[in-house]
């Protein structure tokens, strides 16, 4: 089973180690950052579940780094923070904190904190999310964050997994621009369609290298776009077990009509037989 990923962003030793030492003990795999800069680096590079991010930083601030993450991803964010006034909670908040924390803490507070946004947020338990989406020719395993087209697995930039995570997520539904753009790149970019017409583009070119079908990625101008949903392939058998029991039925039928009627269906396909 896949631990879930903790990004812990602190400037303070001893902070991080109290941190990590609690959420390990829970389960939960850590890796860790001492300033935004590196943190912004961690979340390329290792597409942590959550993150756990300090406010009072050198250089850039917890506020900016917020910013800066809510730009490229959705992922859960809890500010813990020495910055224990309304304003700051309120700022941090409307940034995009998932929720704020303030020091000093109780670190099973923390615990209870961090097991609330991912159920709340990615639907639980580390393993939760198995969903394996199949078409001709693509696969698409949205908890391990893989694709594979012809039978050879392509790189996606953060920006393009986030929009197809969204996308094959909700497969079958039709997604808003607006709600695409505010969950991929933030609520402030909720206006900018030819934006999310660029990277739907960028994302079809390499999932359809080549093909010439119709597009899994429909259009629905002026409305949103859907991913279309995967066959199932436990559907096959419908169509033969649906004439099996038209079968069964008309025998049925057969079996309880009248002997004078029966006898008048044999005259006829008798008649039908002569030459």
């Amino acid at each position: 089973m896949r631990k879930r990923l903790i990004l812990v962003v602190d400037d303070e030793p001893a902070i991080v180690r109290l941190v990590r030492a609690e959420l390990r003990s829970e389960g939960y795999a850590i890796i860790t950052a001492a300033s935004g800069e590196e943190a912004l680096a961690r979340l390329d590079e290792d597409h942590p579940d959550l993150i756990v991010l300090d406010l009072m930083m050198p250089g850039m601030d917890g506020f900016a780094t917020l910013r800066r993450v809510r730009a490229q991803s959705q992922v859960p964010v809890i500010v813990l923070t020495a910055r224990a006034s309304d304003a700051d909670k309120l700022r941090g908040l409307q940034s995009g904190a998932d929720d704020y924390l303030t020091k000093p803490f109780n670190p099973e507070e923390l615990s209870a904190r961090v097991a609330a946004v991912l159920r709340r947020t990615t639907g639980g338990a580390p393993g939760a999310n198995h969903a394996t989406l199949r078409y001709p020719g693509l696969e698409i395993d949205l908890e391990r964050r893989r694709v594979v087209v012809h039978g050879e697995e392509i790189r996606l930039s953060r920006t393009e997994w986030e929009l197809l995570s969204q996308l094959a997520g909700n497969a079958g539904r039709v997604m808003m621009h607006g709600e695409l753009l505010s969950r991929v790149w933030g609520a402030e970019f909720r206006d900018e369609v030819r934006y999310l017409r660029m990277w739907v583009s960028r994302l079809r070119a390499k999932l359809e290298p080549g093909d010439d079908g119709p597009s899994l990625i429909k259009t629905f101008p002026g409305i949103g776009y859907r991913f279309e949903s995967p066959s199932i392939d436990a559907s096959a058998p419908a169509a033969p077990a649906r004439a099996h029991l038209r079968t069964h039925l008309r025998r049925r039928a057969h079996q309880r009509a009248s002997p004078r009627k029966l006898a008048a269906e044999r005259r006829q396909e008798s008649e039908a037989a002569e030459p």
